[in-house]
């Protein structure tokens, strides 16, 4: 080899050397800053007022969502589209849509349709029997769950007993269309994390968990549990989360919740999925607080990450 072909050789390896060297740290940078703690969705409560006011429907929401709000998953009210459970051509209507926008549907929150803890063993069969259709509207619009209410009457014990028994037999069906049953904190015993967490544990069922709402924790008589407990006993069976917001001070933060301290409970716990904003505020118009709400997830995530 002659001296010229050796230096050509050495500077080769040098600078080749140098390129390898450098090369990966750009690529981890790009992995690092592209993996998000969580997502951000939108729960259709948000836009409850313009609704029921036929400013919109809930066709327009995931179109109102990607554009307005640049959230590209969304959850359903089954309020606003009650009687089209069973309506395949809406049903094939609204998931076009949802695809022509680039739009997930995530879930469907069901109200209305009975307690699925009845005491009364047959209203809490008819209970079961009609969620089930919206379970089947869930899984035709490639939702993951159906948001659902674990209303009972009695004692502690009686309640969670027989919330288990109608949330199992739903479960059970919904296990059939590889659907999930989630259970939001929503008033009464509901809100009692102890007591929700206790149902889930009767339950036991892989597809039955919680969907963590951070402002319902209004357990009745005019008392409340502790949010931030509650959220941190129900996040174990969490496959779906509720960022409610209600007012913000003039730096962004929400004054009832803080966003910070109840995010790290829900990162803590191991979840990554989707967050969904819901403004339930009066202070500022429905579009405003989606956006607030919105920004202060945003600003959270980054603080966390």
């Amino acid at each position: 080899m002659t001296p010229n072909q050796t230096t050509s050789r050495r500077k080769f390896i040098k600078v080749s050397s140098a390129v390898l060297a450098a090369s990966p740290l750009p690529l981890i940078a790009d992995h690092h800053k592209k993996k998000k703690l969580y997502d951000i969705s939108i729960a259709e409560w948000s836009l409850h007022k313009a609704l029921f006011g036929k400013k919109m429907t809930n066709l327009d929401f995931p179109v109102i969502s990607k554009k307005e709000f640049g959230i590209s998953a969304v959850e359903y009210v089954n309020q606003f589209f009650k009687d089209k459970a069973s309506d395949k051509k809406y049903l094939n209507e609204l998931k076009k849509i949802c695809d022509s926008e680039g739009v997930k549907s995530l879930l469907i929150m069901c109200d209305g349709e009975g307690k699925l803890g009845d005491p009364d063993k047959t209203k809490r069969a008819t209970s079961v029997n009609n969620h089930k259709r919206w379970v089947e509207a869930a899984k035709h619009l490639g939702c993951h769950s159906i948001r659902v209410n674990a209303s009972s009457g009695g004692s502690y014990e009686e309640q969670q007993k027989l919330a288990a028994d109608g949330l199992g037999s739903l479960s059970e069906f919904a296990a059939t269309h590889g659907l999930n049953v989630l259970v939001e904190n929503h008033g009464g015993l509901s809100s009692n994390g102890a007591w929700l967490a206790g149902v889930m544990k009767t339950v036991n069922k892989k597809n039955c968990g919680t969907l963590p709402d951070f402002g319902n924790f209004r357990i009745g008589g005019g008392k409340t549990y502790d949010r931030y407990k509650g959220v941190k006993e129900l996040m174990p069976f969490a496959k779906a989360v509720s960022a409610k917001s209600h007012d913000f001070d003039d730096k962004g933060n929400e004054i009832h919740t803080d966003y910070h301290k109840m995010m790290k409970i829900v990162i803590d716990a191991g979840y990554h999925g989707y967050v969904g904003v819901e403004y339930e505020g009066s202070k500022m118009g429905e579009f405003d607080g989606i956006k607030a709400t919105k920004k202060l997830l945003e600003s959270v995530r980054t603080k966390l990450a």
